[in-house]
């Protein structure tokens, strides 16, 4: 199984955009799904969000993180999957 950054998002979301503007701005690949488009991502950000859809919602490997920073983000991706990690 092939390990991948799944950013859970919605449409309108302030902290969505921030946080996609970094990741960009870092190089580091990543999914969008978008929990109003998807019933089985916004279920997957309930079970992580203790019930709430709250976003961003991101996944790495078995790290789930709710509104993280780009820093969380990279330390979940270096820990789970540093192979993904952008070459500077």
């Amino acid at each position: 199984m092939t390990t991948e950054v799944l950013v859970h998002v919605r449409p309108g979301c302030p902290f969505c955009d921030m946080l996609r503007s970094n990741l960009k701005r870092s190089g580091l690949k990543y999914r969008e799904l978008d929990i109003w488009q998807d019933p089985d991502a916004a279920a997957a950000v309930r079970k992580a969000a203790n019930g709430n859809e709250t976003v961003p919602t991101v996944n790495v490997g078995n790290t789930w993180m709710v509104n993280p920073s780009i820093h969380q983000v990279l330390a979940a991706v270096k820990a789970e999957a540093p192979e993904l990690l952008p070459q500077k």
